[in-house]
């Protein structure tokens, strides 16, 4: 059961009068002014913390819009999390038109829930749709929906340092039909999920497979957006890499094995200067093949700041450039190569303990805190953020009620 507390119904009386003025004023954009709130009378029971395994649990409700290409975008609603009803025909089942986003919402130590850097997420998110040319969607209305909808399942985001409410923003084509050709309808859903450490084993380091007779991603493909089809395609080389004993893979590309990215996540290495004055950051370039991810851009930025240089006692410098499999044994042959880093959203930063290749491993240094020297301030400053524990150029952003 449910109480709605909020609600426009239409008339049905006027509806053909309706369509006729929307054809001529065309499809209505997103507008989260419109929200229709429908709250739960039968709120789940928390799972305890220590209890919670990622992407198993979800809260009360969840945020959904569909897209018509005549009307356009409907009033959203936020209504009790339950099944959605789609025909078979769907885009979204037959050509695979998914695109999502992955953030967190965390709670500050002033009581408020809190955002880490999501208006980059809704560009990505605006980007990823324009890519798959599904129906166009506004961002900023979307992130008014998702700060109300995190208002109001706050109660789910666990008051756990290192843990917080994943939210799965996802916009899916809808048309109802065969045939190869765009879907000019669509459904924006967003589900949440409270979340505790990525990886079971915690800060322990990961290992990785480098996997070049299987790519990612691929020039003029669609490696920089988040759409659904970038992933399935990676499950068997992990099973793969799985059975051979590595947590993950590192993927190659192209016939110098140039290093792009860790099984889900954007990938670093921290590499002695050969003048021996400090330490290079690097990761590979935005050439298309590579997801443009938030903790990325994060970590860049951070780095490469002076203050955040001189509070961790670092001397860095940050590069964005190709490198390839035969670096990483060069470097690690000299002594060189001090840390790898996957990041991303879920896991934030994990470190590497080795990489196999050829039959043979590259191993890193091992770290008593499971993390290197950057990758361990890296990661305690992000937390400091996200949690809202520390200010940083405006990158943790409370959830208000206004819309």
């Amino acid at each position: 059961m449910a109480i709605e507390t909020s609600a426009s119904v239409p008339d049905e009386n006027s509806s053909h009068l309706q369509k006729a003025s929307v054809q001529d004023a065309g499809p209505a954009p997103l507008d989260a002014s419109k929200l229709k709130i429908t709250l739960t009378q039968s709120p789940k029971a928390l799972v305890p913390p220590e209890q919670l395994r990622f992407g198993h649990t979800f809260s009360d409700h969840m945020i959904v819009a569909t897209y018509d290409p005549v009307t356009g975008w409907s009033a959203p609603e936020i209504k009790p999390y339950a099944p959605l009803t789609l025909d078979p025909s769907s885009s979204c089942f037959q050509y695979c038109t998914n695109v999502f986003e992955g953030m967190k919402a965390y709670v500050g130590p002033d009581g408020k829930p809190r955002l880490f850097r999501p208006e980059l997420n809704m560009r990505r998110l605006e980007r990823s749709v324009a890519r798959f040319a599904l129906p166009p969607l506004d961002g900023d209305e979307v992130l008014k929906l998702i700060k109300r909808f995190v208002q109001i399942d706050v109660r789910w985001i666990p008051a756990v340092p290192g843990y917080s409410l994943y939210l799965r923003p996802t916009v899916i084509g809808t048309r109802a039909a065969l045939g190869v050709t765009a879907s000019d309808s669509a459904m924006l859903f967003v589900i949440a999920s409270p979340a505790g450490p990525y990886f079971p084993q915690g800060l322990r380091p990961i290992s990785l497979l480098a996997v070049s007779d299987c790519v990612r991603a691929w020039p003029g493909g669609t490696g920089s957006d988040k759409v659904g089809g970038n992933y399935a395609p990676g499950f068997l080389p992990q099973k793969i890499a799985a059975k051979q004993g590595y947590d993950q893979v590192l993927w190659l590309f192209g016939e110098d094995n140039r290093v792009t990215e860790a099984g889900v996540m954007n990938f670093f290495v921290i590499v002695k200067r050969e003048d021996g004055d400090g330490l290079d950051v690097i990761t590979a370039p935005l050439d298309g093949t590579i997801l443009p991810g938030i903790t990325r851009t994060s970590c860049l930025s951070l780095a490469s700041s002076s203050a955040f240089q001189k509070e961790n006692s670092l001397r860095l410098q940050t590069h964005e450039r190709v490198f390839t499999m035969a670096d990483l044994a060069q470097w690690s042959a000299q002594g060189r190569l001090v840390e790898a880093l996957s990041v991303g959203t879920a896991a934030i930063i994990a470190s590497v303990s080795k990489i196999g290749w050829k039959g043979k491993d590259i191993t890193l240094p091992l770290h008593e805190a499971g993390l290197g020297p950057v990758g361990m301030a890296l990661r305690k400053k992000i937390a400091a953020i996200q949690e809202g524990r520390e200010e940083w150029e405006g990158w943790s952003i409370a959830c208000d009620r206004e819309l």
